[in-house]
């Protein structure tokens, strides 16, 4: 009987992001704890010898996976089970291993060590979908479409005045991503309940060489913050604050999914559909958005488990309570994973997405003689006439022409209506001029281009050593 398998493992997970979650890096950077706390250690004074430091770097990464199970079912402690597994390997060191220390030690620095590793992860490509995002923006900021509210033709802007709105979104996801990037906190040498009482013992009360291990501890694994206070472990808010980034991320993601199927169905905009791809096992002509589908999908999933570390950390209690453990297990690596596999897809569709200018034409012409009527309006008020009632003409051609078009199935005739109405004084080579499009997209195209050169470049010229060269190489300019 086959057992089940993850399908963030099977179908969807990076093999960066997968790495980064896995039980390999997961305790190999508990072994990596256990050697620099030792050479801290006989830094400051304890019996420890260079043998035994030795002896912990040789079988760093020799882990034998089955002394370990062995040694979990017989204690039920997974700590416990790999102290006794390292501690055969590394005979000599045995006894000095995890000298003064307590499981989150090494869980809890773990998980912020493979936490922050995870948004570095997520951070380049975030980097390299707002540069996708961007060269698409640059391409389109002056072709005019058809903007909608309500899911109504309202006025025009542009594709990529649309498109720059994603990056806004992605923007603020970015601000967010490097706070927490630049904020996080190492958990450090705390102890058992974090008063560091077994370091005071080991230290003979000398809290200038406690704070010197936990500051070049810290720094060993790259944080420059350490938690100047915990309970045992370090404040679960941190994990609730980390998928709320997550979640926002995919809030964002979300949006793009449902505004390209909109305007996939408008036949505008479609995401890649390969030559041999299938869309419909019934409907042969199909082409369904499958990838921004599948991203709506785990979006969803991601903003749903933010909700989860949040409840861990409003219900924990006094200095620690074990009921985050089986919890954090599942919602931080798969919040994680998903997020990841949300911007792999995301990215994979901007590499080939497919706009039809002729298309976004022949809806805006449909539409745009409605657009027309404030402009119609004008000029008759500037010959002279009422402009209430050149409004009154207007409406009453524009319900008319509505109301065939619904019922009938007619072609929008409003134009005509307007150019044989004896009351409305406009000639047919004015309203010819102001039917061109380009009059009813206001600032959208220059305001697209000052956003990108005065808010997206800096942070792309910032981040551009994260960018994948072969997309670097057709960077497109204002």
């Amino acid at each position: 009987m086959k057992k089940y398998k993850n399908p963030l493992i099977e179908r969807y997970g990076s093999t960066e992001m997968l790495y980064n979650f896995s039980p390999e890096k997961k305790f190999i950077t508990w072994r990596k704890l256990w050697l620099f706390l030792a050479e801290i250690q006989k830094e400051l004074g304890l019996n420890i010898s260079k043998e035994q430091i030795d002896d912990l770097k040789n079988n760093l990464c020799d882990i034998d996976w089955n002394r370990v199970s062995f040694y979990e079912k017989k204690f039920r402690h997974d700590v416990m089970a790999h102290l006794y597994a390292f501690g055969e390997k590394a005979t000599i060191a045995k006894s000095i291993i995890h000298l003064g220390a307590t499981s989150a030690f090494l869980g809890d620095n773990t998980d912020l060590i493979l936490i922050r590793d995870g948004l570095e992860i997520l951070m380049k490509k975030l980097i390299n979908l707002i540069f996708r995002i961007r060269n698409f923006t640059l391409e389109y900021h002056h072709l005019p479409t058809i903007a909608y509210t309500h899911y109504q033709p309202a006025q025009l802007t542009t594709v990529g005045k649309r498109s720059a709105l994603w990056i806004q979104s992605l923007l603020l996801d970015l601000e967010e991503l490097e706070f927490r990037l630049k904020n996080i906190h190492f958990r450090g040498v705390k102890g058992t309940i974090g008063s560091a009482a077994s370091y005071k013992e080991l230290f003979h009360g000398n809290l200038q060489k406690v704070k010197y291990l936990e500051k070049k501890i810290s720094n060993k694994f790259g944080f420059k913050n350490v938690f100047s206070i915990t309970g045992q472990t370090y404040d679960r808010k941190v994990d609730s604050q980390m998928l709320n980034l997550l979640s926002n991320i995919s809030q964002s993601s979300h949006k793009f999914s449902n505004d390209l199927r909109l305007l996939q169905n408008l036949k505008e905009m479609e995401e890649p559909f390969e030559k041999e791809q299938i869309g419909s096992s019934a409907m042969a002509y199909k082409r369904n958005p499958i990838r921004c589908e599948r991203m709506a999908s785990l979006a969803k999933y991601v903003i749903s488990l933010s909700n989860s570390p949040a409840i861990v950390a409003s219900t924990q209690w006094l200095e620690r309570t074990l009921d985050d453990s089986a919890n954090r297990r599942l919602v931080i690596a798969q919040s994680f994973l998903a997020t990841d596999a949300i911007l792999m897809i995301w990215n994979h569709i901007l590499e080939n997405i497919v706009v039809y200018p002729k298309i976004i034409e022949k809806h805006i012409q449909k539409e745009l003689p409605f657009f027309t009527t404030e402009s119609i309006i004008v000029e008759c008020v500037k010959n002279g006439y009422d402009r209430q009632e050149i409004h009154e003409r207007i409406r009453i051609h524009s319900m008319e022409t509505i109301s065939k078009m619904k019922l009938e199935g007619k072609e929008n005739d409003f134009i005509k209506r307007i150019l044989h109405d004896q009351k409305i004084p406009i000639q047919e080579e004015k309203i010819n001029q102001i039917l061109n499009p380009k009059n009813f997209i206001g600032f959208s195209s220059e305001q697209t281009l000052e956003f990108i050169d005065t808010k997206v470049n800096p942070i792309l010229n910032r981040f551009h050593h994260l960018i994948d060269s072969d997309i670097s190489s057709m960077d497109k300019k204002v």
